[in-house]
This record gives C-alpha cells, structure tokens and sequence, in this order.
C-alpha cells in the first residue's frame, strides 16, 4: 500500500511540475509574427527582421545539431559574452538543416538589436539580422525527431506545391518547449514562401 501512495505522491508532484512549467513558458516571449492566411492543414505568416545568436555546423540532420549547437547558444545566453550578461530564453529554437551543413538560431528578445547585444566570447556564436520574409508553417505535436521533420516537411511542400506557392528557400525546423516539458509540445515547420499581398 506505501508503494502506491508513493506513485501517487510521485505522479502528483510530475503533474504540478508539468503544470507550473506550461504556465511559465507561456510567459517566454517569442519570435513576433503576422498571420496573413490560414490555409488548410497549414499558415502563411509574415516575419519582420529579427536579430538572432546563430551558431553555424557541418551537422546534417536534427540528431547531430540538436545537443551541441544548444550548449554553445546557451552559453552565450547564460553569460559567455564580453559583458557576462544573462539574456533571457525566448522562442523558438530555429534550426535549419540540409546536406551542406546547418545552423541553429537563438531569437533574441526583442529589445536588442545586433548593435546593443554583448559580444559572445565563443567565436563560433554569430549575432544576425534575419530579413522580413514571407513563410508557410506547418505544426505538430511531441518530441521531434529526423523521422518527424522530415514527414511534415514533405506534407508541407506537398501543401505548397498543390497549391502552386513558390518555395524560396529550405525548410527551419522551430521548437518550443525545453526537453524536460513533456505535456504540450508545440513544434513547427516553417518554408520562405513568395507572397504577394
């Protein structure tokens, strides 16, 4: 009988974390966007510039990028930077992969420019300026994986192509949550589209 009031106990206590950390990352600021359309099975948005901390890689899939490329952009966000300054979490993580290589991007809060942001001391931590673009976005739930990235890619140029969009660019993977939230992960694919308003 201890033993199930033990699970018990210890069920309770995953619940209320899993709860208070939805509700903590609903206060994380993300990237700012525009609906313009919603199509079926998929969005087209409108992304103004934003400033990003990339770090760029020879890794060519989701599993090779994913750990290393996170430690390096957190450092920067923790404090590895000229100024040891701490600069808040935001979303999502951007990551872009293809057969020549990948980056991963850091959205920076929206406060900083590439101008007022510290220096990273990594070398290999870049700070950018995205343009303003057009894109389509396709979501889905869960952990992500090579497997899951790449069949919601192909549902979405599929999507695209049905509905004769121009693709102007390869595909970013965006993912929200961190590994230890387990209840409502929200993840995307995202394509640069031509549109025209």
């Amino acid at each position: 009988m201890k033993i199930v009031y033990f699970l018990l106990a210890i069920g309770l206590v995953f619940v209320v974390f899993q709860s208070f950390r939805a509700v903590s990352a609903s206060k994380i600021e993300t990237q700012k966007y525009r609906l313009v359309k919603l199509e079926e099975g998929f969005e087209i948005r409108f992304y103004p510039s934003s400033t990003f901390a990339t770090i760029h890689s020879s890794s060519t899939n989701y599993k090779q990028l994913a750990s290393g490329g996170f430690r390096k952009l957190a450092g920067y966000i923790f404090g590895g930077n000229e100024q040891n300054k701490s600069i808040a979490m935001t979303a999502p993580v951007r990551m872009e992969m293809s057969e020549q290589g990948s980056s991963m991007s850091f959205v920076m809060p929206e406060k900083y420019d590439a101008s007022s942001l510290p220096k990273p001391k990594d070398a290999g931590v870049q700070i950018m300026q995205s343009k303003e673009m057009y894109a389509a976005v396709i979501s889905f739930g869960g952990y992500a994986n090579d497997e899951k990235i790449n069949k919601y890619t192909k549902q979405l140029v599929d999507l695209l192509n049905k509905k004769n969009i121009k693709i102007i660019g390869g595909f970013n993977f965006l993912g929200y949550n961190a590994p230890f939230e387990f209840i409502g992960r929200k993840n995307e694919i995202s394509i640069p589209i031509e549109w025209k308003e």
